[in-house]
């Protein structure tokens, strides 16, 4: 049985569950990672758009958080993506 299957069982959209996935399979030991929505958008071939509603998706289903990251000169930087279910 999969690690995952708490996902399919959730009444989630098909884009929500593939971002989570891909957030999931990239997060580091702590349950975080920072790709941009760029990259999420490109890796898994949705449009940025679809994969900033899922973001929203997944923080209304309480599956993953969401940081602000600033560089050195204040300068917005990707977000850190918090996995809240780490399994």
């Amino acid at each position: 049985m999969s690690r995952l299957t708490f996902l399919y069982q959730m009444d989630l959209p098909h884009r929500a569950v593939a971002v989570y996935t891909y957030l999931h399979d990239r997060a580091n030991k702590n349950g975080e990672c920072w790709p941009s929505v760029k990259t999420i958008a490109g890796d898994i071939k949705l449009s940025p758009a679809t994969v900033r509603r899922a973001i929203k998706d997944l923080k209304n289903a309480k599956l993953i958080t969401t940081k602000q990251r600033y560089r050195n000169n204040s300068a917005k930087s990707s977000l850190l993506y918090k996995i809240d279910k780490v399994t």
